[in-house]
């Protein structure tokens, strides 16, 4: 099976990623068109040690967490809770080692990337060719980041997020950014913004960031959900109910 791409908004490969399926879904046959995950070029030096190491300035704390969020897409008013009960045509994904869980469609497939030991990429994704996905990055932290406060509020980041990305004001106009929502609720950071590049379709994308120890060190674990325009209707819903199900174990 070819690799899934990782993009960045720019469509800039990245190269560390390779992500093949995961052994659950190994029977499954995929269609022979990629799906694709988009993340922006965030300039990390992807030979580094595998943890972050501490700092103290806000600012680059918040430049980490900003990096985090782009590697998963290089993925309503968000939901404050998942559902309560599993949609008929979900499953439930559970991951014992990286400790999390997420419900995804039934047909959906799932792909385990292969990183340079700072990041770990699970993505799901539907299987027919489609650049609407789902997909987590699990970024290894230092000791002083026990939690997202630790990067600064939600508001603060999501603009500096946006505002990382947003390059309409260039001429020609590049990418343009649009933040819709924020929240932030039960230990995550909940994040809805646009991203509309000249001559394409607007795609939307629904982050949700949380850190946990895994008895060893702290992790951020940011999921994004995105989809285009054209999609909406059939697959924007599973994607919400996707992203506003995830939870850490």
């Amino acid at each position: 099976m070819a690799p899934i791409s990782l993009n960045s908004h720019s469509f800039l490969s990245h190269p560390t990623f390779s992500l093949s399926p995961s052994p659950l879904r190994q029977g499954q046959k995929r269609n022979k068109n990629s799906s694709f995950i988009f993340c922006c070029n965030n300039g990390v030096d992807h030979h580094q040690t595998p943890r972050v190491s501490i700092v103290d300035e806000c600012g680059t704390r918040r430049k980490l967490l900003f990096q985090a969020v782009c590697a998963t897409f290089a993925f309503p008013a968000l939901a404050s809770a998942a559902e309560t009960q599993l949609p008929e045509d979900f499953r439930v994904y559970t991951d014992d080692v990286n400790k999390f869980k997420i419900n995804i469609p039934q047909d959906w497939q799932v792909g385990n990337g292969a990183g340079d030991g700072v990041r770990s990429l699970t993505a799901f994704y539907p299987p027919e060719a489609s650049s609407s996905n789902v997909s987590l990055a699990i970024t290894s932290l230092g000791a002083d980041f026990t939690r997202l406060e630790s990067f600064g509020k939600v508001d603060a980041f999501a603009e500096t997020l946006i505002g990382g990305l947003d390059r309409s004001w260039q001429r020609p106009p590049g990418v343009a950014a649009k933040l819709i929502d924020t929240k932030a609720s039960n230990g995550f950071y909940y994040i809805e913004y646009t991203l509309k590049s000249p001559g394409e379709s607007r795609r939307h994308l629904f982050s949700v960031l949380g850190v946990a120890n895994n008895g060893t060190y702290n992790r951020l674990y940011t999921l994004t959900g995105q989809f285009v325009d054209e999609d909406e209707e059939k697959l924007g819903p599973k994607i919400k109910k996707a992203v506003s199900s995830f939870r850490l174990m």
